[in-house]
């Protein structure tokens, strides 16, 4: 059992919480039982290390059978090395490192997507975990992250996508104008969503066909440089008083948009 909360193994593991080691070594953090229960369903293959405490493998006998059935031994902690390893305040007595395995873009296009999400230098860890999390829910094929996105192996993004990470293709790291011209190469319309758009009720119908939705910086939206590059900009409307919504949840309102309008086959 690994006691001392100051050891370098301890102390190798915390420092996955800054973007440099993550950087330097390829591997992230997942905290928690359900993190760790969906990436061992699926993508065993990236887990490296799993720590536990006696007591939640006690309670999560789950993870236990599943990290046995993968090969992998886990390796139990005490309370306070839980605790220095992890990001959160309560890591629940599960942490797992894992090796990193971004998507190429030009593998996202070519599997012919119907649904993919963009998302342009997105900032805030909570928002960029909520859109994967949404696109998945929604049956998007991919999301690719453009510009200076957050990265999204940073602890709080993999917290909000609540396993999500493991379901879908992410890819990183792409220029934004080559990702519009791979998108109108295998026929997906390019939208954005933005507040200077047009109404997206009149546009509705169009949802029905293949789409890449683009989304932006949480504070200051798309540059104008951005939008020049999409085929159509749709803006939400306010009903109410509130000033605006929030990032995640407009993509969530858009993505799911799509997938309703591409279910119900209708076509404009």
């Amino acid at each position: 059992m690994l006691e001392n909360p100051r050891s370098p193994r301890v102390r190798a593991v915390a420092k996955l919480t800054k973007r440099s080691a993550r950087q330097e070594t390829g591997l992230f953090l997942l905290e928690g039982p359900q993190a760790a229960r969906e990436a061992l369903a699926y993508r065993p293959d990236t887990i490296v290390e799993i720590f536990a405490t006696p007591a939640a493998m006690e309670k999560h006998q789950d993870v236990r059978d599943a990290a046995r059935a993968a090969g992998l031994d886990v390796e139990f902690t005490t309370e306070s090395v839980l605790d220095a390893m992890a990001d959160t305040v309560t890591p629940q007595g599960i942490v797992a490192v894992a090796r990193q395995s971004p998507s190429a873009v030009r593998d996202v296009f070519a599997a012919a997507p119907s649904l993919i999400a963009i998302c342009e230098e997105v900032r805030d860890p909570g928002n960029l975990g909520t859109i994967i999390r949404a696109a998945d829910a929604a049956g998007a094929d991919a999301v690719i992250l453009t510009g200076r996105t957050v990265d999204p192996y940073n602890p709080k993004v993999v917290r909000a996508t609540t396993g999500s990470l493991f379901h879908l293709p992410i890819a990183v790291g792409a220029d934004l104008a080559d990702v519009v011209a791979s998108a109108h190469s295998v026929g997906l319309r390019v939208v954005a969503a933005d507040v200077g758009g047009e109404d997206f009720l009149a546009h509705r119908p169009t949802l029905a066909e293949p789409t890449a939705w683009l989304f932006g910086n949480e504070a200051r939206g798309l540059e104008e440089g951005a939008l020049s590059l999409v085929d159509l900009t749709l803006r939400l409307p306010i009903y109410g008083r509130a000033e605006s919504l929030n990032l995640a949840t407009a993509a969530s309102v858009c993505l799911y948009e799509s997938a309703f309008a591409q279910r119900s086959g209708a076509r404009p």
